[in-house]
């Protein structure tokens, strides 16, 4: 059974470490904030000048005027610091964030990704996402594995114009955990309830699968 977009997220939170600055890109990356593992400490990161960035508010913490890079209010963490966008694109810039994570429209064998814009579609534009994908040591992407036509969004290469180039290290999707190297990508785990023939059938790309694959695990 596919994941939803929670379970997602959930999955992305086990490849934080203790004390990694991680930027967490708009869509169901921003729930990756929900789910940082018990006992770690991470320092979440938003190009519009917030480090820091906590879980999303109740009721009675809301503040308007404390949002991340998507428009939508957040917390923050005790510690936290504010500042402006040029200084937040400057620790990008820097490669001081370990770890950013991503939506994409599509990713491809080597490593490509695009995540921007659909020709003929409306263009909401680049924002932070050129900058995170050349700055950050490490990039997962998360996004369904095929569309809602049932087309793989995992390609040999990809169709879209590119945010960027041989980037993005892991992905997770609603079906699979994969890794991206050499060329093709490498099946860790699969969703429960979902079976290696139906990844393989839903990536377009060159998919290598060796021994048995196991089940993604949530505590």
């Amino acid at each position: 059974m596919a994941l939803s977009r929670e379970q997602v997220a959930m999955r992305v939170a086990q490849e934080l470490q203790d004390g990694f600055y991680v930027n967490l890109g708009i869509g169901i990356p921003t729930l990756v904030a929900n789910y940082v593992p018990k006992g770690i400490e991470v320092m979440l990161q938003s190009e519009n000048g917030l480090l820091g960035m906590g879980q999303y508010p109740t009721e009675a913490q809301l503040d308007a005027d404390m949002i991340n890079a998507g428009k939508e209010t957040v917390t923050a963490v005790k510690g936290a610091a504010i500042f402006n966008s040029a200084e937040s694109f400057a620790m990008i810039r820097g490669g001081h964030v370990d770890l950013t994570v991503l939506g994409a429209f599509e990713v491809d064998q080597h490593g490509n990704i695009a995540s921007w814009m659909i020709p003929k579609k409306l263009i909401k534009g680049m924002g932070g996402a050129m900058d995170l994908v050349a700055g950050a040591q490490n990039i997962i992407v998360t996004m369904t594995h095929a569309s809602k036509h049932g087309e793989s969004k995992l390609l040999e290469q990809c169709t879209l114009p590119l945010t960027g180039v041989n980037c993005v290290k892991k992905i997770v999707t609603d079906l699979a955990v994969l890794e991206v190297k050499d060329g093709a990508f490498y099946l860790l785990e699969r969703a429960p309830g979902v079976s290696v023939d139906e990844i393989i059938s839903k990536t377009a790309g060159k998919l290598i699968v060796e021994g048995d694959i196991p089940e993604m695990q949530f505590d």
